[in-house]
């Protein structure tokens, strides 16, 4: 059968009825994203300093995303102001506490490189210390009751780098000395770490592996109470490698620095956490 032409009342009736029903599409889309960008933009009305005191009340409830939604309208919209810095710290706090490290680490490093001279600096690094000291803390509880495994310390070394930071540039801070007693805690983890990876070795009869990673332990922290041991393990290495010199040359710094005796054979578990 020979095609019908469609006839031109039909074509833009078939048009209209497009046309309504993108139109309707449209404004179906445009009603959800109007919900949406309210949803979104609670805080769009208010004063900056309500948007601040509102930012602070879900702050104080633990009402975390909620505080982030509202301190990044105000950072944005009291930008080049006091308020602003405030903002961008508390952002970092906010994130931090809603389980957001790398975001709250991204704010920091950002409010430190856009505020080189903000007297909130030293707050700043320590807060960084502290996000990044946190994230450590399982690597350290584990180093504690399991057996050497390769495990991640960069968060450990970041938050030793921001503490250090602030105690060299900011000694007076009230801040440095609890960054204090966090860094030797860090350094003292370290340190057990470095020695529990050369006892491994050890143990496996891969000697020059343990006293390298020993001499590492005491060359990165050599105040720590790990030390001692790491230098036992040295001496024992050295001694099945047949290394005597280096052998005696480690025997030597033992007995200068510390009471023979008193420090652990390399298997040993000694706890670490009394550090003081």
């Amino acid at each position: 059968m020979p095609r019908t032409a469609s006839t031109p009342s039909a074509r833009i009736g078939h048009s209209v009825s497009t046309w309504v029903v993108s139109v309707g599409m449209v404004a179906s889309l445009a009603s959800l994203s109007g919900c949406a960008t309210s949803e979104k933009d609670e805080f769009s009305s208010m004063a900056v300093d309500k948007l601040y005191a509102e930012a602070k009340a879900d702050m104080a409830s633990g009402g975390w995303d909620r505080a982030v939604r509202a301190l990044e309208r105000l950072e944005g919209r009291a930008a080049g102001t006091l308020l602003a810095q405030q903002a961008s710290l508390d952002l970092a706090y906010s994130r931090y506490k809603a389980g957001e490290r790398p975001e709250a680490i991204a704010a920091l490093d950002r409010f430190i490189r856009l505020n080189p001279s903000s007297a909130a600096l030293d707050y700043a690094y320590y807060l960084k210390g502290l996000v990044n000291f946190n994230d450590s803390l399982g690597f350290i509880y584990k180093i504690l009751n399991q057996d050497v495994a390769e495990r991640d310390q960069q968060a450990s070394r970041d938050a030793y780098q921001s503490f250090k930071i602030l105690v060299d540039q900011f000694p007076n801070s009230r801040y440095a000395p609890d960054a204090r007693v966090r860094m030797d805690y860090i350094a003292n983890a370290l340190a057990e770490y470095e020695l529990r990876v050369a006892r491994y070795y050890f143990r496996r009869g891969a000697y020059l592996a343990a006293a390298n990673r020993a001499q590492q332990a005491i060359r990165e922290f050599e105040r720590a109470p790990a030390a001692a041991d790491a230098l036992r393990i040295m001496v024992a290495s050295y001694d099945q490698l047949g290394l005597h010199q280096l052998r005696d040359d480690a025997q030597r710094v033992l007995d200068i620095n510390f009471n023979k005796g008193q420090a652990a054979a390399p298997s040993s578990n000694r706890p670490w956490w009394k550090l003081w």
